[in-house]
């Protein structure tokens, strides 16, 4: 088992689930509770976090590990972002920082990326 799986073995339940609550790294905000989401493995290029009004950033990062929401009123908090192109990006309610994933117009899944959030 890799330190990758290792480390995921530790965030998820039997169920695939997130066995811990996720929050914000910038703030206190609670954006999951336990057992909201679902772990996938996708691929998806975010653009680097930033702070609203710091203007858009035009460097991404690919990142391929989520947390899949099946329906965007789980979410405890969440800010999101107008529409590009068929997502929108979606970023901390209260202190604004983003993006931590995106949700999916057409399917109306959304995602959260593991390494925007802390688990505790």
């Amino acid at each position: 088992m890799s330190t990758n799986e290792a480390s995921i073995n530790t965030k998820t339940n039997t169920d695939g689930k997130n066995k811990e609550t996720v929050f914000c790294t910038f703030c206190p905000s609670k954006i999951l509770n336990v057992g909201a989401a679902t772990f996938v493995i996708m691929e998806f290029a975010l653009p680097h976090i930033h702070s609203k009004g710091e203007g858009e950033g035009n460097q991404q990062e690919t990142i391929t590990e989520y947390w899949l929401i099946e329906d965007m009123y789980t979410f405890e908090n969440i800010g999101v972002s107008h529409t590009v192109g068929n997502i929108k990006y979606l970023a901390c309610a209260d202190c604004e920082r983003g993006p931590i994933g995106w949700h999916d117009l057409a399917t109306k899944k959304s995602y959260i990326a593991l390494s925007r959030v802390k688990h505790e």
